[in-house]
């Protein structure tokens, strides 16, 4: 084991150098929402609580889809970077711009409209779905300068500069939480804005975000080369559709997943408030070590996309193995954690003892899940890197919607088992996914090794 250490240790410690601040980047979408969900939880009571829970079960099926789309330019920044293609990164990070700004606008729209409709007829608490309406749509508009700030991250962090998204994604998140607790619990003469205050937060935090991230990008001498070729004039529907190419795809992966879990929430949500809130908290906490895992699965997908453009089938199987180790490591850390300190854990969300005793039991269960939901993340990073995008988008389809949610319904509600029964169906939708994403990723090397 230690002489394969010893020789794999180049490559241990590259894909950790590059995924430690695109950790902490994505760790920061999550952030936002936990630290809405603990202000909430903390200040405003239960059936606020609930109502997060349910804004952010609909709100988040839609924003996957934003991001989805935006995080198609990676792995083809990472693969022309590696050609020294600079002038076609330049025209990519143009239409990409432009591809998510209108797709922003257009999530905008539909995710108000669509997601209001949908709370009002998912026979929900119709206190909670009052509570929820002035926050859905403040966050709703929150989209389009996310989108925006997405376009020059994922191009900074395609061609390998993850650090200032990662200090952008920090100072945000500390502006973040001092707004929404100044407007939630009302402090210096404001009002308390209860839940509306912690969408407003966001909505500032995003806003700034946007203007510093694309300054750095336009500005900074790292991306100077690039920018040189670079104009927002530039539209070509060509590149266009090769961004959609790869991104709606990854974005139809997120939409399954998230969409299988905010079905959770919504069938949790049929059980009563006390299980809705509990799954919000719960799913909160395993949420935050989803997104650091997503964080090396997307190291994995600039790695492995960058020695793909290069045809280096060997240096390719390095990265992917790496990363696949990294992430096991880690979840296992993650899950004893939940295991033995799941008692305590959530309080960090929530006061309500009810709450707090249901959702020590769910993290029991989440605890069993971290490593089927760190190594199904990675599997689908590798497979971007690798442009393989539409039998991954089948195979989240088919784990979560074919196997998790029914049994999750079944075990939940039929059987009555309860919120749970839930988190059961959920951890063998993770497990499936994960197994296939593998075996997937072992017929595309094998694929090339004949080819080669």
């Amino acid at each position: 084991m230690l002489p394969r250490f010893k020789s794999n240790k180049m490559y241990y410690l590259s894909t950790m150098a590059l995924a430690g601040p695109v950790v902490i980047s994505q760790l920061g979408h999550t952030l936002v929402q936990t630290a809405d969900t603990m202000i909430v939880g903390h200040f405003a009571g239960t059936i606020s609580l609930a109502a997060v829970s349910l804004v952010h079960s609909v709100f988040m099926v839609v924003l996957v889809i934003g991001l989805g789309i935006a995080y198609g330019l990676t792995p083809l920044i990472a693969q022309e970077n590696g050609r020294h293609n600079l002038p076609e990164c330049a025209k990519l990070l143009s239409n990409s711009f432009w591809l998510n700004i209108i797709s922003g606008i257009l999530l905008f729209l539909f995710v108000y409209f669509g997601s209001m409709w949908a709370m009002q007829h998912a026979d929900q608490d119709p206190q909670v779905v009052e509570t929820a309406k002035p926050y859905l749509l403040i966050l709703s508009i929150s989209i389009v300068p996310l989108m925006t700030f997405n376009t020059f991250k994922q191009f900074a962090e395609g061609l390998g500069y993850t650090k200032q998204a990662m200090n952008i994604t920090i100072w945000g998140n500390v502006l973040n939480v001092i707004l929404a607790i100044i407007l939630v619990k009302g402090m210096f003469g404001i009002k308390p804005m209860g839940v509306s205050g912690v969408g407003i937060a966001t909505l500032v935090d995003r806003i700034l975000m946007m203007i510093v991230m694309a300054w750095y990008v336009l500005k900074s001498k790292n991306f100077k080369r690039y920018i040189d070729h670079f104009s927002v004039k530039f539209i070509d529907v060509v590149r266009m559709k090769k961004i959609l190419k790869i991104g709606a795809p990854v974005a139809m992966q997120y939409v399954f997943e998230i969409g299988a879990f905010a079905a959770a929430a919504l069938i949790a949500g049929k059980i009563g408030a006390i299980e809705q809130a509990s799954h919000q908290t719960a799913i909160t906490l395993a949420a935050m070590t989803y997104m650091m895992a997503s964080g090396i699965a997307s190291a994995a997908t600039i790695k492995v996309g960058n020695a793909y453009g290069t045809k280096n089938l060997f240096r390719l199987q390095k990265f992917a193995t790496v990363s696949y180790h990294l992430v096991l490591v880690f979840m296992i850390i993650c899950a004893i954690i939940f295991a033995v300190f799941n008692q305590y854990l959530p309080y960090i969300i929530t006061k309500d003892t009810a709450v707090v005793a249901m959702a020590s039991q769910l993290l029991i269960i989440a605890g069993m899940f971290q490593l089927f939901d760190g190594t199904q993340v990675v599997g689908l990073g590798t497979l971007r890197g690798m442009g393989d995008v539409n039998i991954p988008t089948f195979i989240t389809f088919f784990a979560y919607w074919v196997v998790g949610i029914p049994v999750a319904y079944l075990l939940g509600i039929v059987l009555d088992i309860g919120v749970q029964g839930i988190w059961y169906g959920l951890t063998l939708g993770l497990l499936t996914s994960s197994v296939l994403l593998y075996l997937r990723y072992r017929y595309m090397i094998k694929k090339k090794l004949v080819r080669g």
